[in-house]
């Protein structure tokens, strides 16, 4: 008699195993990308000094981009932040040893601080 109920136990546990709740959602990895989120530009994002010339004058360029699309390749590691209009491309990655265009650090024709004291004197102008 012990021995069935030892049995039956076991059976109950074991009959569960393997059983799997239906699910209504996307696959758990469903690409290579995924989506970090999507972010204003700034006003740095304009300023990015890259060489590359709009074959069309109606070309989008970085300056008319209004927000960021930030990636994760979930091959390589990489994050990857483009621009939504110009499709202009910045890379991080940190295991890869080369730079190229389109890396970061971004190289810019204006920084912050350049924008701080602008902004600072405007301020000063207009309270006279």
């Amino acid at each position: 008699m012990r021995m069935l109920v030892v049995a039956v136990t076991a059976a109950t546990f074991l009959a569960g195993c393997g059983k799997q709740e239906p699910s209504s959602g996307p696959p758990r990895n469903s690409g290579r990308f995924t989506g970090i989120g999507v972010f204003d530009a700034g006003r740095l994002w304009a300023k990015m000094n890259i060489a590359r010339a709009k074959p069309d004058a109606a070309d989008a360029g970085i300056e008319d981009d209004e927000h960021v699309i930030v990636v994760l390749d979930s091959h390589t590691g990489e994050v990857r932040q483009c621009g939504d209009h110009s499709g202009y491309c910045v890379e991080m990655n940190p295991w890869s040893g080369t730079k190229g265009q389109g890396m970061l650090p971004a190289k810019l024709t204006k920084h912050a601080s350049d924008f701080a004291v602008e902004d600072q004197t405007t301020t000063v102008e207009t309270s006279k």
